[in-house]
């Protein structure tokens, strides 16, 4: 999952998929803005199959939060 993770990250944000960690936070590391964000996740739920409840996807700041979000999810 991470590794699909970082692969649809990057159609978003100009950062090398090697450089993403489960530390790296959104806006400060990667540089996303919150439209990119709602477009990724929405990319998301159909990558990963889950619905994202929208004020519980606030609380995810990094890579790690939203992958332990999704992984709640199934």
């Amino acid at each position: 999952m991470f590794e699909k993770m970082k692969e649809l990250i990057t159609q978003y944000v100009e950062v090398d998929a090697d450089s993403i960690t489960e530390e790296s936070r959104f806006i400060e590391d990667l540089g996303f803005n919150s439209y990119d964000i709602m477009c990724m996740l929405g990319d998301a739920e159909t990558e990963f199959d889950v619905d994202i409840d929208e004020e519980a996807i606030m609380k995810c700041k990094t890579v790690g939060d939203l992958l332990e979000y999704f992984g709640g999810q199934k």
